[in-house]
């Protein structure tokens, strides 16, 4: 018999009517014939790791799934204002005396506040997503008035500064010109198939925006989610802080407890807000830093909005 193992062969394509999911295939084999072409993952250590775990489900102590950063800046945005700004309104109101002014001058506020944070959100998407399509239109009128070589120098210029050679610069730079060109005479996306984020829009001048300049595209409807996250967000973290006064008749009284309550809910928004963002880290340091930074700008802003009204009430 002989020694000599096997050669690999390709395996059959998945056809449309397989029922499985479409991915590149992962071959549990190290080695492969020399006559046979294999896709880049071609080689799996599952079988040879303790319990079968792939790398990809391989996860650190601390590794999670995070949500959607641009939600979370909204949320943060719409509830760290809508907890700070009505609370250092209402501080600064109770000084008057009558919880009833305060809870109509922060129903008012609350209100008007909300929808001017809303209507700021979407037009800070908005002016995003202009300017993005103002950057694609002008890259993409260089790409095609570009000089021979012009193209793989600014190529090189993101790639080279990660450690990539010139060579393979130029090689990427031809390559996302060929894909670019493809994509207009097809009059559209080019790998749709395998539904990868940007195969709406592939090339040169994608990756000029996303990698040289920081920019991607934003959605019609992040407008609309942006108005509406930040917008209830203040509502709901503005809602908080005079809820005391709507039991309480007598202003400084429930100002007392209107800080007690509010203290609390910030330190708990903190530490979540830690949590849900990546920096608690793995120890309780990152939660307690979290928690206490967000109180401490709380408490700044109100304690500075009853000073100056407390300054005003005693000159006159």
């Amino acid at each position: 018999m002989s020694s000599e193992a096997p050669a690999s062969v390709p395996l059959p394509r998945q056809t449309a009517n397989s029922g499985l999911p479409k991915r590149p295939p992962v071959w549990a084999i190290d080695t492969a014939a020399s006559s046979v072409q294999t896709p880049l993952h071609a080689s799996c250590a599952r079988h040879t790791r303790e319990g079968e775990i792939c790398c990809q489900e391989l996860k650190g102590d601390d590794e999670r799934q995070l949500i959607d950063p641009d939600v979370v800046r909204d949320v943060v945005i719409g509830l760290s204002d809508g907890l700070t700004v009505p609370f250092a309104l209402a501080a600064g109101l109770s000084s008057l005396g009558e919880s009833k002014l305060v809870v109509l001058g922060g129903i008012a506020e609350l209100i008007a506040g909300a929808i001017s944070m809303g209507i700021g959100g979407f037009l800070a998407s908005q002016a995003e997503r202009d300017h993005h399509r103002y950057l694609r239109r002008t890259i993409q009128a260089r790409v095609q008035r570009s000089c021979d070589g012009e193209m793989e120098r600014e190529v090189y210029a993101v790639l080279g500064p990660v450690g990539v050679n010139e060579k393979v610069s130029q090689q990427v730079a031809h390559s996302l010109m060929e894909v670019e060109s493809a994509s207009e005479r097809n009059g559209g996306p080019v790998d749709e198939e395998r539904g990868l984020r940007w195969s709406r829009s592939v090339g040169i001048t994608e990756f000029l925006l996303k990698f040289g300049e920081g920019l991607e595209d934003v959605p019609t409807r992040r407008l609309y989610l942006s108005a509406i996250t930040i917008g209830l967000g203040y509502l709901l973290g503005g809602v908080i802080p005079l809820i005391p006064y709507f039991f309480i008749p007598k202003a400084h009284l429930a100002l007392v407890y209107s800080s007690i309550f509010t203290g609390i809910v910030l330190l708990i928004f903190g530490a979540v807000k830690a949590r849900v963002t990546g920096a608690a880290g793995k120890g309780a340091g990152g939660y307690v830093w979290g928690a206490v930074s967000t109180l401490a700008v709380g408490g700044a802003a109100a304690a500075a909005a009853f000073g100056i009204v407390a300054l005003l009430e005693a000159k006159d």
